[in-house]
């Protein structure tokens, strides 16, 4: 039996990353990844996902005929698409398994990572099972990540109802797509498949409107681009029966006025949430505690038994891979007693991947007021940026949220290159930075940064457009 001093339980983004610090602390180190090295950091998740949006959108842009050019005669190669995609997940993959080969024999200074393939299993509290191979460790990090959320009444087959998992997959771009489930999965890929101009999407749900977990305003210049693209909306939809019928897929549901509707579709995806993929892992073995949801019970990156941490999709947080890797990293450093500095939550950063692109960090105002904090928010108009004006792309604005004494507490910035736009923000969300900080950062010209920067002016007192003078285009409420 092999023993030892950590083993790490899962190889995407969280198992990787706490690997890799473990070994820097001279640690002996094995990895057991399930499946694909790279998990959903890469296949079928953030990377292969990613990838299709900006191809889709560099499609989107070509075609325009309202740039000094028509491209409006361009055909999509989806086979062509496919191996872009798959090209770009290959280049991923390949880079950590070049790292984790310069790891598995000891180096100055640092310990080795040795990669087991195959699903581990807790027998004991010390020891785990590998196939017929038996492992134990003096400490654990669970990484093993999430899995679709499918209801029980959806028989996803993979063929004609799909999951997340499926989708990127299909042979040829469907004609007629439905997509249950209108979080940020089945936004992300209703902008890809429209981006592509060969399929009439259809998006069912079931809430009065989109992306219900931010602001109004967000969704509604996010819904105003659907619709534009050619994405059909259901609001307030309940889905009563989805049946595959030949080589089509009949949906049933009732509609906002509750009205019974039937319509057919070539493909279904079912983008309706990730769930923490902590079945079959013995964990009671190990004395860790599995909450209602199916995440694994923390207190920060610690579970209910001393020698088993948890990182990543597994916990009942963000489901974010760079909050995997942060939180993976944070376990390692604990359990070693360097005594990492806790992870603030509120200055994590999200990028939704639309059309247009969003980008959040901290509180929205939605937010703000279920928590009773007082706040006051600029917005400004992406029509009063000039990198926005350059690239022919004014739709959207930045809306900056404080507290009365200058405080930041969030941040969204919705159109092109809007992730660009956010982590000054975030860095200083978890410093307690001010808005004061904001105004004295230099920013590029002309970039859509400058978006923020005027936000912060306006609630300042001493921007460069006045309400006033600019209408709607710039203003302040509170809450």
């Amino acid at each position: 039996m092999d023993r030892y001093d950590l083993c790490v339980i899962g190889g995407g983004p969280a198992g990787v990353a706490g690997a890799i610090r473990a070994s820097d602390l001279g640690k002996r180190v094995v990895l057991i990844e399930a499946g694909p090295l790279g998990g959903a950091g890469i296949f079928e998740g953030a990377l292969s996902s990613k990838t299709l949006w900006h191809l889709s959108g560099d499609f989107a842009r070509a075609r325009r005929a309202d740039r000094g050019y028509d491209g409006s005669g361009l055909v999509p190669s989806w086979t062509a698409v496919r191996a872009e995609v798959r090209a770009a997940c290959g280049e991923a993959q390949a880079l950590i398994v070049q790292q984790l080969a310069a790891l598995a024999a000891p180096g100055a200074g640092r310990g080795t990572i040795e990669r087991v393939a195959g699903r581990a299993v807790f027998v004991g509290p010390e020891t785990i099972v590998v196939g017929e191979r038996r492992i134990t460790a003096d400490r654990f990090l669970l990484a093993v990540g999430s899995r679709p959320r499918v209801p029980p009444t959806f028989a996803v087959d993979g063929v004609r109802v799909m999951t997340s998992d499926q989708i990127e997959h299909v042979p040829e771009l469907p004609r007629r797509l439905a997509i249950i489930g209108a979080g940020v999965v089945g936004c992300e890929y209703a902008t890809v498949f429209a981006h592509f101009g060969q399929t009439a999407v259809e998006l069912f749900d079931r809430q009065a409107r989109i992306l219900p977990f931010e602001d109004e305003d967000v969704s509604a210049v996010v819904a105003a681009r659907f619709a534009a693209i050619g994405v059909h909306v259901h609001r307030s939809a309940k889905i009563d029966r989805v049946t595959v019928i030949g080589d089509e897929v009949e949906i049933t549901w009732t509609d906002e006025a509750g009205a019974a509707q039937t319509a057919r579709y070539d493909r279904v995806l079912v983008a309706t949430g990730r769930a923490p993929a902590t079945a079959e892992l013995g964990l009671e073995h190990a004395g860790v505690t599995i909450e209602a949801s199916g995440g694994v019970t923390v207190d920060g990156t610690r579970t209910r038994a001393s020698h088993v941490w948890a990182a990543g999709d597994v916990t009942p947080d963000l489901m974010l891979a760079n909050l995997a890797e942060l939180e993976a990293r944070h376990a390692v450093e604990d359990m070693y007693g360097l005594d990492p500095l806790p992870i603030v939550h509120e200055a994590q950063a999200a990028i939704y991947f639309l059309s247009p692109e969003v980008a959040a960090v901290g509180l929205n105002e939605q937010m703000a007021r279920a928590k009773g904090i007082h706040y006051r928010a600029a917005i400004v108009s992406n029509a009063l940026n000039r990198r926005n004006l350059a690239m022919r792309s004014t739709a959207g604005f930045v809306k900056l949220l404080a507290r009365p004494d200058g405080r930041l507490l969030g941040l969204r910035v919705v159109g092109p290159q809007a992730g660009t736009a956010i982590q000054g923000v975030a860095l200083l969300i978890g410093q307690g930075g001010t808005l004061d900080a904001v105004e004295r950062c230099v920013h590029p010209h002309p970039a859509v940064t400058e978006g923020v920067l005027e936000a912060a002016r306006l609630l300042l007192g001493r921007s460069l457009f006045k309400p006033e003078a600019m209408g709607d285009l710039c203003k302040i409420v509170g809450g």
